[in-house]
């Protein structure tokens, strides 16, 4: 079946039959088949016939594998096992042909074989049959004679070795001895031990054959044949020496060689040591190498004898017979290198002659790696070795490279020009290893500089007058050409330099000179000027040798630097190359530099903690006074290793930020290298992911993060490093939404740019910011212009040139939302009002750099229109405007510009006309501006306040409006005055004074042609808006027939849309804000209330200064104090009133009030209701600021506290207001002395502004007319709380404070529980004490009910009403409207009712009523208890026999009087309890 099979599979494929083989091979082997000899044999025939008949391969490898012996053969031998096995063994052996030794099979031949002889030995088989057996495999084929007796051979030891078993012993050699015919005599005296020959007895006299084979070795190996020494023959050597060292110029290779072959034969002197002295006579004179390289390639016949003598020669330096211990000579290094160079020899036969091992030099590598580490690590250790030990140390390290012969060698192969061979080796040993010792380097160093020359003679770039030394090339026609070209130094120069490394130092001058060839590839010009902030003309990268040259600053040139000493001239020429790459590949280098670079060299870690030895010694002298000498210091240390350097300083910096200053004027002495790895350092710093970026609280920004941005400001500002790292790395910070980063800028900005932050401006400062560019920079800067002039203007430029300035810009306009919304998560609150303070002043102070720095071309060139801005950029519109505003005036005068020359008649016109067409350039120019706002609010607005006026409130500032006329006149009064006090100043002479007063006269002169167009410009200004107010504000009463809710809606769409965020934009703008709506006013706007807009910005303040942040505050604090000095200015003067609000539509009102008087009914607010308002506004405003002191929460009581310094000078101006915030400002001091210490300060710091103020405020009689006046006026202004106690209500003074509903109601369950304790004491107590109990009971009653007569009156509203009979005054609710008087009384009467519950006192007040009313209690509690004594002793002495009822009688009097005590205490508990509630 199985022959079936395979036939059928053959037919149709071999990859089948090949399948089938092996399956059938497993199948037969799984199933132990070919354990019986009758199955094995059928299988084998039938295989055969496959063999035989179809000649496939698959079946010899089945048939081979089967040829497996069991342990049945054995057994069976007789019958059946030797015929086997001499099959089986055949078969293997026909199969691998006549040679044994490379039959595939030959392991399994050994082992039959093995075992077989084994059997013999052991006797499980006759040893007759053994030696048939193998006697039919020897003739069968003779190879086997050779395999046999090494078999022979290893049983021969195995039966040695076993001692206890003789019998196996003497049955071997009696199998020898009978298998000595078939074997040979001679195999097996060659292959068998001496004593076992002897114990087979094939030999008869072993000693005497042991002794002939001695002689025999002994005369082939050892006799001399010729003479080796020069003793023995000195007159043969003499005369070989003297031809050898003659003039060889004369004479040739040739006949030298018929010359050394006439002395070999004639004095019979020995091959090899004429050798030796050809090679020592070499030595002497290597410049013949030519002649010797030819005199051994004729004299050698083979390389192996002279690597014998090479090897005998290098070993005996490093033998115990080198008793002079005589180092290697470089004469035989050079030599053999001049022979590896010739191909005489090859380096692969003599690096194994030489020591030691490179395994040894790896492990010297590493402990000199390790050593190092060490080093480094024991820096700060005290160590108590002396200096002589280390030297010592030094000097054995030196020492051990001494007898290196592998070092030798490669500085050999260096010298003599074999940099192929070279190379080899240095891949064979630790990298950088074997060039850090002197000699290899300096030799790879004269190397280069030969191959290089010709590239050197014409790209040096220096001038043709001066000389440059040039480098002949080497006698060696198998060392590398000389570099031509570019090309050639890529294949030459470059792979050796590489391979030096930062041993490169140990040569400067080719340092110089590559430089300047990489200069010139890249197209580089040199200059005179190499300032680390210009960065040079960047080259592209197909320039020549552009990446090589990168290559070479990481591998060669920087970690070269770091080993020379202070070499300030090598590092300007890399900055020279470095300068023309981009920041991103400099600082990749300057990374490697400090990182990887350096720890992989121990030299360059040894260099490291030197360095930084010496700068923690330095920077703990760094002072104010030392500035000079640590910053000459601190140059020299720079010039070598900079990053290690800047790393240590500005770790310094991050926790003793007072360095700042010393350190940034200590680095004057710095290269231009040294900058630009500063500012890499800086970056670095700055990312650091390990230290956190807030404090530990999470409410603030770290120090050091605070320290590295001073410091950023700093050093940027006074020295030139470059910006455009620095920049980048914020723009790409912001674009990760970390928005601390943005320190930076400001810190920058605010240094380099001269622009402060305006949040601690004085008012003086901010009004003159109003004024024109001389005024605001001789009022309004806190800083000197010209100290910033050339930093401003590196900046500028760094951000023009680089496109950062917008991307910045937008950056910042979208952080804003990102801090709220998506940064800061889960950051506290306070932290989160930080970030948002910061990236909005930044913001601010960056558009104000670019503004002021800016041309205005430049500005509108760069900038985004206002329309991109808003719609494809998301800005939010007060940001869009603000960065927007500088291009509207340069826009509308440009167009005005272009009006006035294309108008012929111009000089005719009048200044109506002038002021005409300017407003016609503003409207063209703003057309497409308020086409592009329309669509950003929602339509709704543009139904109350059109589009036109939303964009001139935006586009317009402060200038516009208003002209500092005092300013302007006391700056150049100031001005006036100045030169007379030149006159005192004895440090001028007479020429720079004069200097100084004509340019203090050229100031004053352009101060004055400044307010001068400034005020024309405010006219032209003021005249557009008289034209465009009519169209501001549209009415609606027409369509909703609802004048009230229309006015309402006017003012509510004007406050969220456009004062409000201007208000809180900045400083300047608050005070803008409140100057327009005075223009407002004072244009007599039609639709406009200003009662209505002023009732609504003063009525209730409590969410707007609970929803800013620390700075938003501040600004909403001025926009409340300008907006109160106006309302004052009106309140102080009945003229002024009556001069600027009377008749004005903004105090039309459509409530009436006829005056008593006169019997007047207009529709305008008279002087006394406005003062009415105004108190009112006060009220309201100090109710507003309470609820936030006494609300617990950290940024009420901080925005507050800020409101409240901003308005000191106008608020409160009523002294029981301000008692009221005085008690709740000490309330807040009492409660965060000792919790939060800034809301403490800030406490503290108003309370003592506020004491100051005392004297100036008023009584609420002198603030406005209140009740208890006589006459008509007083009367007319009666207080609606009298008006209440009438009908029975509780009446409340106008400016108390109001409690809450929660509060009341816990004062009314107070009061209960008192009725009750009060009730059940009348019960207990005498008589008398019931009277005096009910008599207080009705007092108590009686102030209960006016408190309830006044809970339904008009608390809190300004002007007091009148009774029934008088006419209704006129309602200060802004959203009273035109309809009927009567349901208009109704409904404003529910409406305050529903508005104004019943207030209860004050919480401090009433906790000072209750302390009083406990001390009237002890008082009449001890007044009874002395009477009660008195009594008592006075009936001791009437009756004494009533002692016990009298005793009993004090009990219960004691216990009478005792009960209201306790109810007392505990009504106190529950008042304070109640109070800690609130």
């Amino acid at each position: 079946q199985a022959y079936n099979c395979l036939i059928h599979f053959y037919k149709r494929s071999d990859r089948l039959c090949n399948q089938w083989c092996d399956y059938l091979f497993n199948s037969f082997r799984n199933t132990r088949i070919l354990t019986t000899p009758t199955n094995r044999e059928l299988l084998l025939c039938v295989l055969g016939s496959c063999l035989t008949g179809l000649r496939a391969p698959c079946a010899v490898n089945l048939v081979t594998s089967m040829m497996v012996l069991g342990q049945d053969v054995w057994k069976n031998w007789e019958k059946t096992g030797k015929t086997e096995f001499v099959k089986v063994l055949k078969s293997l052996l026909e199969e691998g042909g006549p040679n044994v030794a490379e039959n595939p099979h030959h392991r399994d031949i050994y082992r039959h074989i093995y075992d077989l002889i084994w059997q013999a030995v052991r006797d499980k088989i006759k040893r007759e049959q053994v030696v048939q057996c193998l006697g039919e495999l020897i003739a069968f084929n003779s190879e086997v004679a050779n395999l046999v007796t090494d078999i022979i051979a290893i049983v021969d030891t195995e039966t040695v070795l076993a001692e206890d078993k003789k019998d196996e012993r003497s049955r071997l050699t009696a199998t020898v001895r009978e298998i000595e015919r078939f074997l040979g005599d001679g195999l097996l005296k060659e292959r068998l031990e001496i004593d076992t020959l002897g114990e087979c007895g094939i030999l008869k006299h072993p000693k005497k054959f042991f002794t002939t084979v001695i002689k025999l070795k002994t005369k082939l190996f050892y006799k001399q044949q010729k003479f080796n020494l020069f003793r023995e023959e000195c007159e043969g050597y003499a005369k070989l020496i003297t031809e050898l060292n003659q003039d060889l110029s004369s004479v040739t290779p040739t006949y030298i060689i018929e010359v050394i072959k006439s002395v070999i034969g004639y004095f019979n002197l020995d091959p090899n040591r004429v050798l030796d002295i050809i090679l020592e006579s070499f030595e002497c004179q290597p410049n013949q190498h030519k002649f010797f390289i030819s005199l051994l390639g004729e004299y050698l016949p083979d390389t192996r004898t002279m690597c014998e003598l090479l090897s005998f020669k290098y070993s005996f330096y490093l033998s115990s017979n080198n008793e002079d211990k005589e180092v290697t000579p470089k004469s035989l290094y050079e030599v053999t290198a001049l022979l590896i160079q010739h191909d005489i020899m090859k380096l692969e036969d003599v690096y194994p002659l030489l020591r030691p091992d490179d395994s040894e030099i790896t492990k010297m590598a590493d402990k000199e790696m390790r050593d190092a580490k060490d080093f480094v690590r024991k820096l700060n250790v005290v160590s108590t070795q002396g200096k002589n030990d280390d030297e010592e140390k030094e000097k054995e390290d030196r020492d051990k490279h001494e007898n290196n012969q592998k070092f030798g060698l490669l500085e050999a192969l260096v010298k003599v020009g074999a940099w192929n061979h070279a190379e080899k080796i240095l891949c064979q040993l630790p990298t950088y290893y074997a060039t850090a010792q002197p000699g290899i380097s300096m030799q790879l160093c004269k190397l280069i500089h030969i191959i290089l020359d010709p590239v050197y003679q014409v790209n040096s770039g220096l001038c043709p007058r001066i000389k440059v030394k040039s480098h002949q090339p080497l006698d060696n026609e198998h060392a590398p050409p000389q570099a031509e070209t570019y090309e050639d130094l890529k294949l030459h120069v470059f792979p050796m330099l590489l391979a030096l490394g930062p041993h490169a130092q140990a040569d400067p001058i080719l340092l110089y000179k590559v430089l300047r060839i990489c200069k010139t590839a890249l197209g580089i010009k040199d200059t005179a000027k190499y300032d680390s902030e210009v960065a040079g003309v960047v080259v592209p990268p197909d320039s020549p040798l552009y990446f090589m040259t990168l290559t070479l600053m990481d591998e060669v040139f920087l970690p070269s630097l770091s080993l020379l000493n202070s070499n300030c001239c090598l590092a300007e020429e890399i900055w020279s190359v470095l300068r023309h790459f981009p920041y991103e590949q400099r600082y990749r280098l300057y990374d490697q530099w400090k990182g990887d670079t350096t720890t992989a060299h121990p030299i360059l870690l040894r260099s490291k903690a030197a360095v930084l030895k010496s700068i923690k010694k330095l920077m703990q002298r760094v002072s104010k006074e030392n500035v000079k000498p640590t910053g000459r210091q601190l140059g020299k240390l720079s010039h070598s290793s900079p990053g290690l350097l800047f790393t240590y300083i500005l770790s310094q910096i991050q926790v003793y930020d007072n360095l700042i200053g010393p350190v940034v004027d200590s680095l004057k002495y710095l290269t231009n290298l040294s900058f630009d790895v500063l500012g890499f350092c800086i970056i670095e710093s700055l990312n650091d992911p390990s230290r956190a970026r807030t404090k530990t609280d999470g409410t603030s920004i770290s120090m050091w993060l605070n320290a590295l941005a001073s410091f950023c400001g700093a050093v940027y500002k006074k020295h030139s490093i470059e910006l455009t790292g620095l920049l980048q790395y914020v723009a790409n910070q912001l674009k990760a939404k970390h928005s601390l980063d943005l320190l930076i800028i400001k810190e920058v900005v605010a240094k380099m740019g001269g622009i402060e932050g305006i949040e601690e401006m004085t008012p003086e400062q901010i009004d003159a910011t109003a004024g024109g560019e001389l005024l605001r920079q001789e009022a309004a800067s806190f800083t000197q212009i010209k100290n910033t002039r050339k930093s401003s203007q590196r900046l500028k430029d760094c951000l023009i040139e680089k496109g950062l300035a917008v991307p910045l810009v937008l950056l910042m306009a979208q952080q804003g939302n990102s801090v709220v919304y998506q940064e800061t998560e889960s950051d506290h609150l306070k932290l989160v009002g930080k970030l948002f303070d910061q990236c909005h002043d930044t913001l601010v102070q960056f558009g104000t750099f670019l503004a002021s720095n800016l041309s205005q071309d430049d500005y509108t060139r760069k900038l985004p229109p206002l329309e991109q801005l808003l719609s494809e950029f998301h800005v939010n519109a007060d940001i869009a405007f603000f960065l927007a505003r500088p291009m509207f005036n340069h826009l509308i005068n440009t167009k005005f510009d272009d009006l006035r020359k294309n108008d012929k008649l111009w000089k005719q016109r009048t200044g109506a006309e002038k002021q005409a067409k300017h407003a016609e350039a503003a409207q063209l120019v703003m057309e497409p501006v308020t086409a592009a706002v329309i669509p950003i609010y929602p339509p709704k607005v543009w139904e109350d306040i059109s589009p036109q006026f939303c964009t001139t409130f935006w586009s317009l500032t402060m200038y516009d409006l208003y002209v500092p006329e005092k300013l302007y006149e006391k700056e150049i009064k100031k001005l006036k005055e100045a030169p007379a006090k030149l006159s005192d100043n004895k440090d001028l002479n007479t020429a720079r004074r004069k200097k100084e007063a004509d340019r203090l006269n050229t100031l004053m002169e352009r101060l004055q042609d400044e307010e001068k167009r400034h005020k024309e410009h405010v006219e032209r200004v003021m005249a557009r808006l008289r034209q465009e107010k009519d169209a501001w504000f549209l009415s609606r009463t027409a369509r909703s027939g609802n004048s009230r809710s229309a006015k309402n809606e006017t003012i509510t769409q004007f406050l969220q849309f456009c004062l409000f965020p201007r208000c809180i934009f900045t400083s300047s703008d608050a005070i803008y804000a409140a100057k327009f709506v005075s223009v407002i006013h004072m244009l007599k706007t039609p639709n406009f209330s200003t009662l209505i807009c002023y009732d609504r910005i003063f009525c209730d303040i409590t969410y707007t200064v609970t929803c800013c942040t620390e700075n938003e505050a501040g600004r909403y604090g001025r926009f409340l104090a300008a907006m109160l000095e106006t309302v004052m200015k009106w309140h102080a003067e009945r003229e002024v009133f009556e001069r600027e609000c009377s008749g004005y539509p903004g105090f039309i009102t459509k409530f009436r009030v006829t005056d008593k008087a006169t019997g007047n009914d207009t529709d305008t607010v008279d002087f006394e209701n406005y003062r009415h308002v105004c108190h009112k506004w006060h009220y309201k405003i100090a109710k507003a600021l309470v609820v936030c002191l006494e609300s617990k929460d950290f940024v009420q009581i901080r925005n507050s506290l800020i409101v409240l310094t901003k308005i000191i000078h106008h608020f409160p101006a009523i002294q029981n207001l301000a008692t009221v915030i005085e008690k709740r400002i000490e309330k807040v001091c009492e409660d965060e002395k000792d919790k939060r210490q800034d809301l403490y300060i800030k406490a503290r710091s108003y309370q003592g502004q506020l004491g100051a103020r005392k004297a100036k405020m008023m009584k609420e009689s002198d603030f406005h007319v209140v009740k208890g006046k006589k006459g008509e006026e007083a009367e007319a202004a009666s207080s609606p709380a009298k008006k209440e106690r009438e009908k029975g209500g509780e009446g409340v003074e106008e400016g108390e404070i109001r409690s809450s509903g929660k509060e009341k109601r816990r004062e009314s369950e107070r009061r209960d529980r008192e009725r009750s304790s009060a009730s059940k004491e009348r019960n207990r107590d005498s008589e008398s004490k019931e009277r005096n109990s009910r008599d207080k009971d009705v007092r108590t009653s009686r102030e209960r009910d006016s408190h309830s007569r006044d809970r339904n009156g008009q608390g809190d509203m300004g002007p007091p009403a009148t009774s029934r009979s008088t006419p209704t005054r006129r309602s200060l609710d802004p959203d009273a409207g035109d309809r009927d008087p009567k349901r208009r009384r109704g409904e404003d009467k529910e409406r305050e009712k529903e508005k104004e519950k019943s207030p209860v006192l004050d919480r401090l007040e009433k906790n000072e009523k209750l302390r009083k009313e406990k001390r009237e209690k002890e008082k009449i509690k001890k007044e009874k208890e002395e009477k009660e004594s008195k009594r008592e002793k006075k009936r001791d002495r009437d009756d004494s026999v009533a002692d016990s009822s009298v005793k009993k009688r004090r009990e219960e009097t004691e216990r009478s009087e005792s009960s209201p005590s306790r109810q007392n205490g505990s009504e106190e508990k529950r008042k304070s309890s109640s109070d800690r509630k609130r």
